[in-house]
C-alpha cells in the first residue's frame, strides 16, 4: 500500500508551505525522512527526530536519527522502524523536526491509503506549494496564563538559616 502524506511547514507567516508525498507502507521512517529533506530542499546532513502525534499535535514518542538516549532508555531508531510500525488509520499525525540548531517544524499527517500505481517510483513528490523561507520560523512559546504576574518567588518571608521552626534536628549527622 502507498500512503499519501501532507507535511506542512509550522510558520507563523500568511505563506503556507506544504508537500503531498507518496510513499510505501513498508519503506523505513528513514525513507520519509530522506523524502522531507530532498522536498524542501535540505541537504538531510542535519540531525532530526520523528514525534508521534495526537490528534491536538502533542509531541509523543521519539523515533530518531541517531540513539543519543542514554542506557535505560532506548529510543527507536528511524533505520529500523517501517513506516506502517508508527502511522495507520488510528494514528496518523507526527511531527518532524528537523536540525536542532534551527528547529525546522514540520506536521506530518497521512491523508490517504492507495494502491500501488503502475509505473510509478516512489517515494514521490506528488505537489509542492510555496518556498521555504531563507530561515526557520522563530518559535515563540508561551507560558500558561498566571493570575499572580507579580510573584516573586523569594519574597516569602523565609530566612532559609533559621532551623528554629522546623521539625527536625540540624545536627543528626
Amino acid at each position: 500500500m502507498i500512503y499519501r502524506f501532507r507535511v506542512i511547514l509550522d510558520n507563523d507567516t500568511e505563506d503556507d508551505v506544504f508537500r503531498d508525498i507518496e510513499i510505501r507502507e513498508s519503506d523505513t521512517m528513514e525513507d520519509l525522512h530522506n523524502t522531507i529533506t530532498q522536498s524542501f530542499g535540505f541537504d538531510g546532513m542535519e540531525m532530526a527526530s520523528f514525534y508521534v502525534s495526537d490528534d491536538a499535535w502533542n509531541q509523543g514518542e521519539e523515533i530518531a536519527m541517531m540513539d543519543m538516549s542514554e542506557a535505560g532508555n532506548e529510543v527507536r531508531m528511524m533505520n529500523e522502524t517501517t513506516i506502517s510500525d508508527v502511522v495507520h488509520e488510528a494514528a496518523t499525525k507526527l511531527i518532524y523536526v528537523y536540525d536542532f540548531l534551527n528547529m525546522w517544524t514540520f506536521y506530518v499527517e497521512l491523508g490517504e491509503i492507495v494502491e500501488e500505481a503502475q509505473g510509478t517510483d516512489y517515494p514521490n513528490l506528488m505537489f509542492v506549494h510555496g518556498q521555504i523561507p531563507d530561515q526557520a520560523p522563530e518559535k515563540t512559546f508561551e507560558a500558561e496564563e498566571d493570575d499572580d504576574d507579580d510573584y516573586n518567588e523569594f519574597e516569602d518571608d523565609l530566612d532559609i538559616d533559621d532551623y528554629s521552626d522546623l521539625d527536625f534536628d540540624e545536627n543528626w549527622n
